[in-house]
């Protein structure tokens, strides 16, 4: 009936509403830190400046697994996979956080693209050069230009694209060089 319970919208919610949307929340945030990585260096020092790297060196070894097990197939459906959760939590935290540096799944997703189809020196070379990349943003085109778009496109879409840089540069020096 209109004017009881919960409808939504109408700014009333119960208490199954509101533990849901809390847990809803605590996933979102539980998720937008890699489960907790991006929250060590805060806890350590006090701040969250190179959580992205912490983050990155989480996601390093999965990644490497997955592209000794299953290949560069495999590596790509992780990278969409990963992408698609980074955009998820990030969405549930930009509103409240806006690009928080606890925020590290994104970095996951560009290690996972900056790692595609490289394995050992080559894959580790790759995520130096992702986090290069990712830091300095304006030498790189694109980075900045995706940095700067809203909500958790702009939070996910730089380490995608610095993880595209750093592919290719990855790719060239183990076609090259390795």
């Amino acid at each position: 009936e209109p004017g009881f319970g919960f409808s939504p919208g109408s700014g009333l919610a119960g208490p199954r509403e509101k533990a849901r949307s809390s847990l809803a929340a605590a996933m979102h945030r539980l998720t937008a830190s890699l489960f907790g990585a991006g929250l060590i260096l805060r806890r350590v020092r006090g701040s969250d400046a190179g959580s992205g790297t912490i983050g990155g060196l989480v996601a390093l070894p999965f990644a490497l697994l997955i592209g000794e097990t299953w290949g560069w197939p495999g590596q790509l459906a992780a990278t969409v996979l990963v992408t698609a959760v980074a955009l998820w939590a990030s969405a549930g935290v930009v509103s409240s956080e806006g690009d928080a540096g606890w925020i590290v799944i994104d970095e996951a997703a560009g290690v996972f693209v900056a790692t595609i189809g490289l394995l050992g020196w080559a894959a580790v070379i790759a995520f130096v050069l992702f986090r290069i990349v990712d830091i300095t943003k304006r030498p790189f085109p694109g980075v900045h230009q995706a940095d700067s778009m809203p909500g958790a496109t702009g939070i996910v879409l730089d380490d995608l694209v610095a993880g595209a840089w750093a592919l290719a540069m990855g790719h060239l020096l183990n076609a090259t060089i390795m």
